[in-house]
């Protein structure tokens, strides 16, 4: 086991997404360390990924939760994403489908949803304790 508190988000490869959501995430729950796991178009990439994708996704996930002790699981979408340019609408649906993805995964952590507006602030879209 890892010293210090741990989180992890399943983000955006965009760049612009890591920070916000790192010092988000340290902030609002508290954490010393956020493993990101990186995909293009992470919220549609959960949502409706194959189960080649999901199963890698899961895996990395497995190891930050069972090695780090992460007690959270945040899935992120962001404006203006390359991997996924759809609305605001339509990533937020996604978020929530992929929240419910990663709760049927069975780890005893808590699950979240995050999106990341124009303005790189950080936001709950939904929230499921685990």
């Amino acid at each position: 086991m890892s010293h210090g508190k741990f989180g992890t988000a399943i983000n955006c490869m965009d760049g612009r997404a890591q920070l916000p959501v790192i010092h988000w995430l340290k902030e609002n729950y508290h954490l010393d360390y956020v493993d990101m796991i990186t995909e293009p178009g992470a919220d549609r990439a959960v949502a409706q990924g194959t189960a080649e994708l999901l199963a890698s996704l899961r895996a990395k996930a497995q190891i930050s939760v069972q090695d780090h002790g992460s007690g959270l699981i945040a899935v992120v979408g962001h404006d203006d994403c390359a991997g996924n340019p759809v609305s605001q609408e339509e990533h937020w649906k996604q978020i929530r489908q992929a929240t419910e993805v990663i709760r049927a995964w069975g780890f005893p952590v808590e699950v979240i949803g995050l999106w990341v507006d124009a303005t790189w602030n950080v936001q709950t879209v939904v929230s499921w304790k685990g």
